[in-house]
């Protein structure tokens, strides 16, 4: 029996690492995407190793329409049949306010988190929709909600990946297609490093007194959307860890 498969972007670490571990777990195949190419070597070893599943590796910044264009191309035909498509690729850099923040990191945030999502999409869903199947599921964040300081940029690029998720759900409303926007709360990855430009110390703080989600809780959800039956479709699922309500509100017993 085919195996289906699943292509996640920024699969090397956090979220991505986690989904590409779920569904490898579940007997999916996998086309794993990041920039960093030792690391989705070392996890593609690894997954095959415990799953006995096939990986296979696309390495490219997903800001890189040139890149994207040159790998999906490069797939072998046993490998195009794309059943899932998920966005995970995305960052955050600096905690700066709106008229202070750095343009040049401002246009790396959008270019991840808006226009790579958009490039992925164009180029993936026409085949889904010749094949009659197809999921696209993104990950998107409590932070498209609502604004929060130091966030702005950040919260508007989800708050459009939220509207990006709306909007096709929309167009393909009269096929078999589905469209899932993930939107976690408080999640404890390298994310949180990149956000601080690099401050471990300061990033682990952040968590202090609360219990975040992880990747691989993350990625549960995301693998409940995708197992649905093929009449259900998951549309937005919004998920934190208990002691948080809102992207701004939250618990923590040391704040006592």
């Amino acid at each position: 029996m085919k195996k289906n498969t699943a292509l996640i972007t920024g699969a090397s670490s956090g979220i991505g690492e986690g989904c590409a571990r779920k569904f490898a777990s579940e007997g999916w195949n996998l086309i794993l995407n990041s920039r960093s190419l030792p690391k989705l070597e070392e996890l593609k070893r690894e997954l095959e190793e415990s799953y006995k599943i096939e990986v296979f590796l696309l390495p490219f910044d997903v800001r890189n329409r040139q890149s994207i264009n040159a790998s999906l191309e490069s797939l072998p035909e046993e490998w195009q049949a794309i059943d899932v498509l998920i966005n995970n690729a995305g960052l955050v850099i600096g905690v700066d306010k709106e008229f202070e923040g750095n343009l040049d990191e401002w246009d790396i945030v959008i270019d991840t988190n808006i226009k790579g999502l958009l490039a992925m999409t164009r180029l993936v869903v026409p085949g889904m929709l010749e094949r009659g199947r197809g999921h696209i599921i993104n990950i998107g964040s409590i932070a498209g909600e609502a604004a929060y300081p130091g966030g702005s940029v950040y919260c508007a690029t989800k708050a459009a990946v939220k509207a990006l998720s709306d909007g096709l759900r929309i167009d393909l409303v009269d096929t078999p297609l589905r469209v899932t926007n993930v939107k976690p709360g408080m999640v404890e990855t390298n994310f949180s490093v990149i956000r601080y430009r690099g401050n471990k110390d300061v990033a682990d703080d952040f968590y202090k007194g609360i219990r975040p989600l992880t990747g691989e809780d993350v990625a549960e959800t995301v693998w409940f959307a995708a197992s649905a039956p093929p009449h259900i479709q998951i549309a937005e699922v919004l998920i934190m860890p208990t002691n948080q309500a809102t992207g701004t509100i939250s618990y923590k017993k040391n704040a006592e």
